[in-house]
């Protein structure tokens, strides 16, 4: 069985604020909640991609810790990289 598209959108917001520390889960969520609706099957494949990589790695990466590799330097965590997120709003 195919998964749909809505489907796919639900099971990575889910994932989203499920990430393991509060810090994460709510800055990934509501990015999640504010994003996914607008991505394209691309897209979505690149920010579940970047779901699978361990937190402390995505959090290094956010705080400029580490520099992105190549193979995640994409719109998606730019995109997220720009992300302000707002208490309340999710």
């Amino acid at each position: 069985m195919t998964e749909t598209l809505e489907t796919r959108r639900k099971r990575l917001r889910f994932r989203s604020w499920h990430r393991g520390t509060q810090e994460m889960d709510l800055l990934i969520g509501s990015f999640a909640d504010a994003h996914l609706d607008a991505f394209d099957t691309q897209q979505l494949g690149r920010f579940e991609a970047l779901l699978d990589v361990p937190e402390p790695v995505v959090y290094d990466w956010i705080l400029g810790r580490t520099e992105l590799p190549p193979e995640f330097d994409n719109d998606v965590l730019r995109l997220l990289l720009s992300f302000e997120y707002k208490p309340g709003t999710s």
